[in-house]
């Protein structure tokens, strides 16, 4: 069986591929990609792979669009952060997902259902998943967070969201930073912190960084249509926004 995975948590997608590989040692990971923009090209200039693995939300948009650029042939196990209730929603369409973080047993399942699937009844799960695709997935609604807890010494600090300058991950954490240059520790991935965050005061600028627009000191044009985005603090090293989202974030600074 040949499989691609789509995830834009290096550490996550490294995660999955030994979870793989431990239960079935066969199977070849031709690649691991990282966007929409990636996966979209990948797709187009290779054979399709047997199975994908595919996160919903990637950094620079819904992994939806990768499928609606795309030819689908290949059918899916969808990863989410999602919880339970809202994978209930989704599984009336057919389509398997798991809920991060990935269990063994559950990936198993997953894999025997594609196993099981025959070549019948593996064209009403591809045209399952492209029904999915055309109506969108059912979202359970999210309540907004204002503040968060963090540890400062011993002690618990309360962050309001006014105070918060970004989120980042790093080397396998997700820190929040604040306007002060302080940084904490919180127990929260990228993909949680964009479904609780105020979608108008925050935006998901790529696999590592989310940035509240008060932060935004400038965005410059970069190679292929992308920005360059410089904040205030400055977050480290380049972050760039992919030329997919680049215009959803000009929006997002001009509302």
């Amino acid at each position: 069986m040949r499989t691609v995975i789509i995830e834009d948590e290096a550490f996550a997608a490294d995660a999955l591929e030994s979870l793989i590989l431990q239960l079935r040692p066969e199977m070849e990971i031709l690649k691991k990609l990282e966007s929409v923009e990636e996966s979209v090209e990948w797709l187009k200039t290779h054979k399709q792979p047997d199975v994908l693995f595919c996160d919903i939300h990637l950094s620079d948009g819904s992994s939806f669009e990768i499928f609606k650029q795309v030819d689908l042939q290949s059918p899916v196990i969808f990863t989410t952060a999602f919880d339970e209730y809202a994978i209930e929603a989704f599984k009336v369409n057919s389509v398997d997902y798991l809920l991060k973080p990935i269990k063994k047993d559950a990936l198993e399942k997953s894999i025997k259902k594609y196993e099981s699937l025959q070549q019948g009844n593996m064209q009403q799960e591809l045209e399952n998943i492209r029904n999915l695709l055309q109506n969108g997935p059912l979202k359970p609604s999210v309540a907004k967070k204002s503040r968060f807890m963090v540890k400062s010494g011993q002690s618990i600090k309360v962050i309001q969201q006014e105070e918060i300058a970004f989120f980042l991950a790093e080397e396998g954490i997700v820190l929040l930073v604040n306007f002060d240059k302080q940084r904490f520790v919180i127990d929260y991935t990228l993909d949680q912190l964009e479904e609780q965050l105020d979608s108008e005061k925050f935006f998901r600028v790529n696999r590592q960084l989310i940035v509240n627009i008060h932060a935004v000191a400038r965005a410059e044009p970069y190679f292929k249509g992308r920005l360059l985005l410089q904040t205030d603090p400055a977050a480290p090293g380049d972050q760039v926004i992919s030329s997919n989202k680049a215009s959803a974030f000009k929006k997002w600074l001009d509302l």
